[in-house]
């Protein structure tokens, strides 16, 4: 059974940081690229970042570039998003998703397994 546990949200103010982690169980976590969504209230879920199945290559969503990193260690199964300068539109519901391609996508649809969410909320 695959899972994917996100940990590390949490409330900050604005301009301060917060480091997500997603661990992942029962799959073969290399074979997989990794991504980061998040979803609003009232809105649709949206792409943050992703990374190639060995943390070679990574994307932003032009709304994160320059304050969020994502990264990978695969030898813990593991994925993070280091979350800088953060601002209260930043404020949602962040996931991690696995995707069955060397580099993954940008869409939904794209992702095979998802975790539970983990809530983020910035303060003014």
């Amino acid at each position: 059974q695959v899972q994917l546990i996100e940990s590390g949200g949490g409330s900050v103010q604005a301009g301060g940081s917060l480091r997500l982690s997603c661990e992942a169980s029962g799959l073969s976590f290399t074979n997989y690229a990794m991504g980061w969504f998040r979803q609003a209230p009232g809105k649709e879920r949206e792409f943050v970042a992703k990374a190639a199945w060995d943390g070679s290559r990574t994307a932003y969503a032009d709304s994160v570039k320059g304050r969020f990193t994502i990264s990978r260690d695969n030898g813990k199964s593991s994925e993070y998003l280091q979350m800088n300068s953060l601002k209260p539109e930043d404020t949602a519901v962040y996931f991690c998703a696995a995707d069955l391609h060397i580099f993954g996508g940008y869409r939904v649809s794209d992702y095979d397994y998802w975790g539970q969410g983990t809530q983020v909320t910035v303060s003014s």
